[in-house]
């Protein structure tokens, strides 16, 4: 008897990288054939600051078109949020996204562990810690689930401090996001990276960059960069990973360009539908299901 093919992930993408509004998220999304949506903004505005009943109908729209929501990216702890910042803003920001959650049919919530604002070493690590712990315990009683992203923020290049933040808040309601593409941003090898955190991944973002000449970070189609993308697929895919893959392409909205106060640009649905297309064949490949039916 053949051995049963693996079952590949489920493949999802961020909706404002497609377009700014749901309608044109919605329609790149439905022209790959895909039913899963990450939200992130809508119109523009991120998805903890879109009134109650926008989100209400907003979820409405989402189902009527047989998509639904796998996760939201919030702004909690992110590249505008440092550690020396309010942190009762990410408070406040946890309440409403229990909300909007609710609504839109999801429990996971993207977040981030705090740039360091100028604290030494050591504070930045506790406050940190601390704050996550806190957003962690609030989340378990919401129903929600946190995913820390290897991005901005304290844990976020390092794969020990990723597994300290994760035993500090020793809660079930924060797991791990792996971002392949920020290792190239953020100056780290992401497969090495993966190998030690891949059992408490629960979300994936795929994003495949260079770096130029200049010593900047170009953004380019999945497989045809430096992240080493195809590997993290093969190390997903020998760990089990039945999560989503959820891309993320930065090639025309990289929306971290606001903290520099530059154009971050705009959602692109053709290069959207393009970047999914490639990456069907990357996890065809990773999943050693091509050619089955």
């Amino acid at each position: 008897m053949a051995a049963p093919v693996p079952e590949p992930p489920r493949l999802a993408g961020i909706g404002d990288e497609a377009a700014p509004g749901l309608d044109g998220q919605l329609a790149a999304l439905g022209a790959l054939g895909w039913e899963l949506l990450e939200v992130r903004t809508l119109d523009g505005v991120p998805i903890a600051a879109v009134p109650e009943d926008g989100v209400a109908a907003a979820a409405e729209r989402i189902r009527g078109a047989g998509a639904r929501v796998v996760a939201v990216a919030a702004k909690i702890g992110d590249w505008s949020r440092p550690a020396t910042g309010d942190f009762a803003l990410d408070l406040a920001e946890l309440d409403a996204l229990a909300r909007r959650c609710a609504a839109l049919g999801t429990r996971t919530v993207r977040i981030m562990s705090y740039p360091s604002g100028g604290l030494p070493a050591p504070e930045w690590g506790r406050t940190a810690r601390a704050r996550v712990r806190e957003l962690a315990h609030r989340a378990e009683d919401a129903g929600l689930l946190l995913v820390h992203e290897n991005c901005a923020g304290w844990a976020g290049e390092d794969a020990e401090r990723a597994l300290d933040l994760l035993a500090h808040a020793d809660s079930p309601a924060l797991r791990l996001l792996f971002d392949t593409g920020n290792g190239v941003a953020h100056g780290y090898d992401a497969p090495a990276m993966l190998r030690d955190l891949a059992p408490h991944v629960a979300h994936v973002h795929i994003k495949d960059a260079v770096r130029t000449p200049g010593g900047d970070t170009a953004y380019v189609p999945p497989g045809e960069g430096a992240a080493g993308v195809e590997e993290c697929l093969r190390i997903l895919a020998g760990h089990g990973y039945r999560g989503a893959l959820s891309i993320e392409p930065h090639l025309h909205l990289r929306p971290h360009l606001l903290a520099h106060g530059a154009d971050p640009g705009r959602g692109d649905p053709a290069a959207f539908v393009e970047y999914g297309r490639r990456l069907e064949g990357l996890v065809r490949r990773a999943w050693n299901t091509e050619g089955v039916r």
